[in-house]
């Protein structure tokens, strides 16, 4: 797995291991689309529009007990797909109050961006409950679709201007 290298014009210059974000709090579940997914469990059939504590307790399914939550928890881990903002990643290299602009370094070259929208964006580490091999480690999304329709790929590092 690849580590990626924080620097430039910020505090403290960081390098970061997206392979290890699977076990971070601030992760979200992802899809290929870049729209989280709801994160609550629907059973299957037609309860599924139904309230699952109405379900519980009419008997329609047993209680969940701490067993089958770390299950549930173990199986999501193993096969979802992950995401975090990369804004709570850079904070913590502090930029400067000069900083304008993110570039990221990727294999193919450089791609930059305002460093607000870098903040805003989205790097997907996980597919499938496994790190991001082709092209990765990580991808990055933007919540503007209409001037970064694909993501950047294949990020070597991160250098704030």
């Amino acid at each position: 797995m690849s580590v990626i290298q924080v620097k430039g014009n910020v505090t403290y210059p960081i390098t970061i291991d997206p392979s290890v974000w699977i076990f971070d709090d601030r992760k979200f579940s992802f899809d290929r689309k870049g729209d989280s997914q709801d994160t609550y469990l629907q059973s299957a059939g037609d309860e599924s529009d139904l309230d699952p504590e109405r379900v519980i307790r009419e008997g329609r399914i047993a209680p969940p007990t701490l067993k089958t939550e770390k299950q549930y928890e173990k199986q999501k881990l193993m096969n979802g797909s992950f995401a975090m903002r990369l804004g709570t990643v850079l904070k913590n290299a502090e930029p400067n109050s000069s900083a304008t602009q993110c570039v990221f370094v990727t294999s193919s070259g450089k791609a930059a961006v305002s460093l607000e929208t870098a903040l805003n964006s989205i790097v997907h580490f996980s597919e499938a409950g496994k790190p991001i091999q082709e092209g990765g480690p990580v991808h990055i999304y933007f919540e503007d679709p209409v001037h970064h329709k694909q993501p950047i790929t294949d990020v070597k590092e991160i250098e704030i201007i």
